[in-house]
């Protein structure tokens, strides 16, 4: 097995730099950190993680806690997982999830929160002892990363402007929160620049439910029309409400989605969406944290990721 002084001969640095790049790597440039991690891997050197712990008193747990009711089916968390887990096994940190009645059981040196809630900031966000990343805009001043959702609504409506069609409806998760205020006011100020009508529809994210609205407009429409959607899963409701009335997508209707993590490309047309790169995105926010625990809880910042269109035949031939 490689020693800590094999990975410093081969680094040509002391034993000391490369403890110090271990233990306290926000001492250490990051030239010197990157030379010492590629000699680390190359001689597949692992740190004592039990030693570290002892020393730095810490856990080596980082705790995911996810405040929304989870969908089993839906693919969304567990790209953000697959991100953050990658992350942190680089660093020697183990992941643990958590949900709001399980997350004050054993202990962790630091938390990354999503699916917060208005209420949530005062009742467990506040109360949080240690250095926490939120995976979700904000506005209460908390270290943050996410997609700019406003941008990525504006990309979206603008593409079904472009072929031609004006009558667009917006279909959103009926929730107050930042995401859902942002994607709202990329689509409402897309449409009044071209001195159009925004309309809103907001219902839960089901797909059995945005078929349902979706086929009550349809039946009564007599005009192309075009629905850009909130979130991937009320794209395929609309989707399904157009086949289900034997209308042609996109000739007849045009549907867009939101997210980009599966359920677009198993869509019947596959579905035009905004992708948002949720495993970068997962690494980012246990980066960030990592680096807030070893700094001392000093604030990072936001990261704020730009979407990507990603064109399919549900809007074009």
């Amino acid at each position: 097995m490689a020693t800590l002084s094999d990975v410093a001969r081969k680094a040509v640095v002391s034993k000391m730099t490369v403890s110090r790049v271990i233990n306290h790597p926000e001492q250490v440039s990051a030239e010197l950190r990157q030379l010492v991690y590629k000699s680390m891997k190359e001689l597949n050197y692992v740190p004592n993680s039990a030693a570290q712990a002892l020393v730095h008193n810490r856990t080596q747990v980082i705790k995911l806690l996810i405040l929304e009711e989870m969908d089993t089916t839906e693919p969304y968390y567990m790209n953000l997982l697959a991100g953050i887990a990658i992350e942190l096994d680089q660093r020697h940190y183990s992941l643990q999830l958590v949900t709001r009645s399980s997350h004050t059981i054993g202990r962790c040196d630091g938390l990354i929160v999503t699916g917060m809630r208005e209420t949530d900031y005062d009742h467990i966000i506040s109360h949080l002892e240690q250095p926490l990343i939120l995976f979700g805009e904000n506005k209460k001043g908390y270290d943050y990363v996410d997609v700019d959702n406003k941008k990525g609504m504006q990309m979206v409506t603008e593409h079904i402007l472009n072929h031609g069609c004006q009558k667009i409806l917006f279909y959103g998760i009926e929730i107050d929160e930042p995401f859902m205020r942002s994607r709202i006011e990329g689509y409402e100020e897309t449409m009044k620049m071209k001195q159009l009508l925004p309309q809103i529809n907001l219902m839960k994210n089901s797909s059995h439910i945005a078929q349902f609205e979706a086929e009550k407009v349809l039946q009564k429409n007599h005009e192309r029309i075009a629905f850009v959607c909130a979130s991937d899963r009320l794209g395929i409701g609309v989707v399904h409400a157009a086949q289900r009335l034997g209308l042609n997508i996109p000739d007849d209707v045009m549907v867009t989605g939101f997210d980009g993590v599966f359920l677009d490309r198993i869509a019947q047309p596959k579905l035009t969406t905004i992708r948002q790169p949720i495993v970068e995105m997962g690494k980012t926010c246990a980066k960030l944290l990592l680096d807030k625990i070893d700094q001392d809880g000093m604030k990072q910042g936001n990261r704020i990721y730009k979407p990507e269109l990603i064109i399919r035949n549900s809007t074009t031939t």
